[in-house]
């Protein structure tokens, strides 16, 4: 368990009811209920419709086979004149190039055209069955202009999506950028933001977390020295943008979440039961064992910085209380990557 063997081993969140003994902060803490200082600011809740617009997403090309067939066999089943039914699948084309890219509406385009030209071969599609000049001036035109339909919007939305990785990425730099600013006025906080950014993404992956959670963690991780002493940016996350379909936004909502959640952490942890069985967003762990890792490097007035895999050993003392197990081991994992746990890094301009 982490205990008071070292002095200031993590800084101390405002707020926070970690008990102190002889200056020092103790971990052992009994659990309080939980409160929300300011009810503007968002507490992360379970969101049932996003979660199941995360599986459908994660899963688009899957679901969309599915679908794709059963609606030809219920078109096959169910209409007799077939044939006034071919506009339909411009449709899924449409969708498949704007969630799946270009190369997965082609292939999606190739595969209709050829079970249409595989009905109309064995029994016809309202019209005679066979390949026969009629039925090729009809059905030849209506496949290349379904395929070429999508490549259209799958080029165009891979382009979309190019444009709005650029924005996120001058987005993390400029926050980069800002941290890096507010932390140079104290030489032992210089950097630090950033390393638990690059920790915690870091672990993060190495959970398979899906993407968004990843770059609303990067976020949170960056601004979370910021976030746990002012309430007011918080507000300005969650209000910044007010839709929440722009990738940006939803990272600024996701980022003040985080934040709002960890400003409790160590009101909620403690010896009494498994952190595991406790209401905590993953984020939230892994951004606690990343910020504790990180923490325990930075020298402060009354203790040297501790060796890397000595700040390991003494995260590892807390998993299963003050720290998720499969965070902690995440770090172990990552820990070795010099890209990642090494020292002040220069500031990466993307």
């Amino acid at each position: 368990m982490l205990t008071a063997r070292y002095h200031s081993p993590l800084p101390t969140k405002p707020g926070s009811t970690i008990a102190r003994r002889n200056g020092v902060p103790h971990f052992g803490t009994r659990a309080r209920p939980r409160k929300n200082p300011d009810p503007e600011v968002p507490v992360a809740q379970p969101r049932p419709v996003e979660r199941a617009k995360l599986f459908f997403f994660r899963n688009f090309e899957r679901i969309f086979v599915l679908v794709l067939v059963a609606a030809m066999l219920g078109i096959h089943a169910l209409v007799e004149d077939k044939f006034a039914f071919l506009s339909f699948y411009y449709l899924p084309m449409i969708l498949a190039g704007f969630y799946g890219g270009r190369r997965f509406a082609v292939l999606a385009g190739v595969f209709v055209v050829a079970l249409i030209f595989f009905d109309q071969y064995v029994q016809g599609i309202g019209m005679l069955p066979g390949f026969y000049s009629g039925a090729l001036l009809a059905l030849v035109p209506w496949g290349g202009f379904l395929i070429l339909t999508g490549y259209v919007v799958g080029g165009l939305a891979e382009q979309r999506a190019a444009r709005l990785g650029d924005v996120k990425n001058a987005y993390l730099a400029t926050l980069e950028l800002l941290t890096y600013h507010i932390e140079s006025t104290e030489h032992t906080q210089e950097g630090h933001s950033n390393r638990v950014a690059q920790v915690a993404a870091a672990i993060a992956r190495e959970l398979n977390l899906p993407d968004d959670d990843v770059e609303n963690l990067h976020v949170a991780a960056l601004l979370h020295e910021v976030g746990a002493r002012d309430q007011r940016l918080l507000r300005l996350l969650s209000r910044a943008v007010t839709d929440a379909t722009v990738p940006v936004a939803r990272a600024m909502r996701g980022a003040a979440e985080i934040i709002a959640e960890y400003g409790h952490y160590y009101e909620i942890v403690g010896e009494d039961w498994d952190i595991d069985s406790l209401p905590l967003l993953d984020t939230v762990k892994i951004l606690a064992v990343a910020d504790a890792f990180e923490t325990l490097q930075m020298a402060t007035p009354v203790r040297a910085a501790f060796p890397k895999w000595s700040a390991l050993e003494e995260v590892e003392k807390g998993a299963g209380k003050t720290f998720a197990k499969s965070a902690v081991r995440a770090l172990r994992m990552v820990a070795g990557r010099p890209e990642v746990t090494g020292p002040a890094q220069e500031l990466r301009v993307v």
